[in-house]
């Protein structure tokens, strides 16, 4: 059969069979479960019309079950079974603990959490940043058509253009990377020294600022005791401060390894295979593609602010970087962190990426991907459905708390 005529046909069945369900059901709700006669055909009615909601919602229900809640469950099962010739056997926790034991699943792990901590912050404070700008200028439609536009394009497609970017080619060859074409323009002198190392420098002593400062608004309130904090908010609250500590390490050994390092100038590099860093070179793919995600919510947001406050803030004496941080900011904290957690149920999803560009290699593994590998190349089921379950953990609070606040905000 055609697959255009096949494709054509199931949207018709489907549509037809959708149509035929809810008219027949809502026939048999009305004429033969809850009729309207009898003694008491408002009592019947008023029944009737209470389950009508759930025969639309049925559907949706069945699929949900059928396409998320049973592979959850068979995860489950496989990641405490182990695969034997004829059947599963019972494995406990046995494959997590080898799990737990493989040098690539930290690795992953680390990956991830550097993922987490650097994406999600990169993405919002850029979309954020865009949005209040881009509202200042006449072509600001134009530029965040320009910007929100790699969200068109698949993370397979934006990680082949960014693999041409970081392209490598011997040095007896034309480079078509672009990273190395301009690498190569650098000959150790004055303005090598202030843009590699130098202006790095600086970026970084002010990333150690920040996440300085992001340490201290963590831990202000647990340990001034200003507000009484539950348990897990202490938790991610100390979760949030090590991860800022681990990337101020990093940022400290980095501004010294710039300062002592003998840069290669002259000679091309394979960006994708330098451990630690080239972590972020991938993460610029995501950042590139969610950083317009972020700018159209937060736009939105920002158009939302009462021009009121602001005009008030403005008679006040404040300053622009009043305005934003203390007026703009506050207003629209809860659209950050829906971003921020959108982005964040992104990243611990990611592996398109990584996939492509390196396949986990040269200590990019990251958690999706390592579960792929385990089940698709090592044909380990128990440890591939184990490292699913680990990802469904770390993603399932996101999405809780997502659902809580977006409830209290209906309220």
């Amino acid at each position: 059969m055609n697959p255009v005529f096949q494709g054509v046909l199931a949207i018709a069945v489907a549509v037809a069979g959708c149509g035929a369900y809810f008219y027949l059901s809502n026939l048999f709700l009305d004429r033969v479960l809850y009729p309207p006669t009898g003694r008491d055909p408002g009592r019947n009615v008023n029944r009737a019309n209470a389950i009508r909601p759930w025969l639309f919602l049925a559907p949706a229900i069945l699929f949900l079950a059928l396409y998320l809640g049973y592979p959850v469950i068979e995860t489950l099962r496989l990641s405490v079974t182990d695969r034997v010739p004829g059947g599963f056997v019972w494995a406990g926790f046995d494959n997590y603990a080898q799990m737990s034991r493989e040098s690539k699943f930290w690795e992953a792990f680390r990956n991830n959490l550097l993922w987490l901590i650097v994406v999600p912050a990169v993405s919002t404070a850029l979309g954020l940043l865009v949005a209040q700008l881009t509202d200042r200028i006449s072509w600001g439609n134009v530029a965040k058509s320009l910007i929100f536009m790699p969200m068109a394009i698949s993370f397979v497609g934006a990680s082949v253009i960014f693999k041409l970017i970081y392209d490598y080619r011997p040095a007896s060859q034309e480079q078509i990377g672009v990273l190395n074409a301009v690498w190569l323009q650098f000959d150790g002198g004055l303005a090598s020294v202030l843009v590699l190392r130098v202006v790095p420098g600086l970026l970084l002593a002010g990333f150690i600022a920040a996440a300085a400062w992001l340490i201290w608004a963590m831990l202000e309130p647990v340990l001034l005791g200003r507000r009484k904090q539950g348990a897990l908010s202490i938790l991610l609250r100390a979760a949030l401060s090590l991860g800022a500590l681990f990337l101020i390490w990093r940022a400290v050994t980095s501004i010294i390894g710039l300062a002592l390092v003998d840069l290669p100038y002259g000679q091309p590099q394979t960006w994708l295979t330098i451990p630690f860093w080239n972590n972020f070179f991938l993460m610029v793919v995501l950042i590139w593609i969610q950083t317009g995600f972020a700018m159209v919510l937060l736009s939105a947001a920002l158009r939302g602010i009462p021009d009121e406050t602001v005009e008030a803030a403005i008679v006040d004496g404040a300053g622009p970087f009043q305005i934003f941080f203390r007026i703009k900011v506050p207003q629209i904290a809860g659209t950050i962190a829906v971003v921020w957690t959108t982005i964040t149920v992104t990243v611990l999803k990611v592996f398109d990426i990584v996939y492509a560009m390196t396949n986990g290699q040269w200590e990019t593994q990251v958690l999706a991907n390592y579960m792929y590998d385990k089940l698709f190349r090592s044909n380990d089921w128990g440890v591939g459905s184990a490292a699913a379950i680990v990802i469904m953990l770390l993603v399932t609070p996101i999405l809780v708390w997502n659902i809580y606040n977006a409830r209290r905000e209906m309220r």
